[in-house]
Parts: structure tokens; C-alpha cells; sequence
């Protein structure tokens, strides 16, 4: 199953209990997203911050996620140099998902994983750049196929 949160809560009004019940027939969780800021986008942070309840996804009685499968599959407007410690962040992107790893722990999720591809800016979406950002874009898919193919 794929859902656009975009298309379906530009508004940021969720359909919690639809969501969660999205979640909980899941045995793979992937988000896909831009990173943003150094994370997900604030619809996507507002959604997490919702859908997943006290009681439900963590808690004493909240274990509707144990066992699944967390994946972040993302793509960066920077080059992967600038996440390093030698580059302009000065972290590396693997630093940057510590708080979904926390959250897998606190939910008793398994962490599976990233897909990164960095270098996909706005400012590249140029006619002469498509074949490129097409190819990179399919090259991510790929990685990500593998990654859920192991989880």
C-alpha cells in the first residue's frame, strides 16, 4: 500500500484510527520523504505525532507495532560530501535518524535501515538534468528494493 499524505492531509486534519489501522496490517513501514531541515517534513512529523498514541503504539497496553519493520528512504538536496564530517553539516546522515531509531526502540519496532540519495535539488530540475535525476532516482528505488527484500 502507498499513501500520499500531500494528497490526502494537506489540510493536517488525520484520520487517526484509519492510520493507525494502516499500521498495524503493515509489516513494513516506509517513509518516504525529502529530508527537510534534518529530518521529515512537518505534515509527516505531525502525522507521527498523532497516530502514534500512548496506549496504542508505545506504553504499558500500546504494542500495535511490535515487530514491524521501520524503513527511511529519502532524498537530500545537498551532495553526499556535505554529510561528513569533513563537510559542511559536519554529521553524516546515519547521525541524523537517531530519533527514529528511539522511536523503533520505545514502539518495539526493528529498525531496518535507509536509503539516501543525496544531490536531488530543486535547482537541478532542468530539462538538461532530467536523464540524470532519473537515473538516480532509479538507482534509489533499486537500493530500496534490496533493503526490503532483507527485512
Amino acid at each position: 500500500m502507498f499513501d500520499d499524505l500531500d494528497a490526502q492531509y494537506a489540510d493536517f486534519n488525520f484520520d487517526i484510527k484509519a492510520e493507525q489501522a494502516k499500521l498495524e496490517a503493515a509489516d513494513i513501514i516506509v517513509l518516504q520523504y525529502p529530508f527537510y531541515w534534518y529530518s521529515m517534513p512537518g505534515l509527516m512529523h505531525r502525522w507521527m505525532e498523532q497516530v502514534f498514541q500512548h496506549g496504542w503504539s508505545h506504553g504499558t497496553s500500546g504494542h500495535a507495532l511490535e515487530g514491524k519493520t521501520w524503513i527511511a528512504s529519502f532524498t537530500t538536496g545537498a551532495p553526499a560530501f556535505a554529510y561528513s564530517r569533513e563537510g559542511m553539516m559536519r554529521f553524516e546522515l546515519e547521525d541524523y535518524l537517531a530519533p527514529f531509531k528511539s522511536m523503533c526502540i520505545l514502539t518495539g519496532m526493528h529498525w531496518g535501515g535507509f536509503v539516501a540519495t543525496t544531490g536531488v535539488s530543486y535547482g537541478d530540475r532542468k530539462p538538461e538534468n532530467e536523464a540524470a535525476t532519473r537515473a538516480k532516482l532509479a538507482s534509489h528505488t533499486e537500493k530500496l528494493m534490496a533493503l526490503l527484500a532483507k527485512a
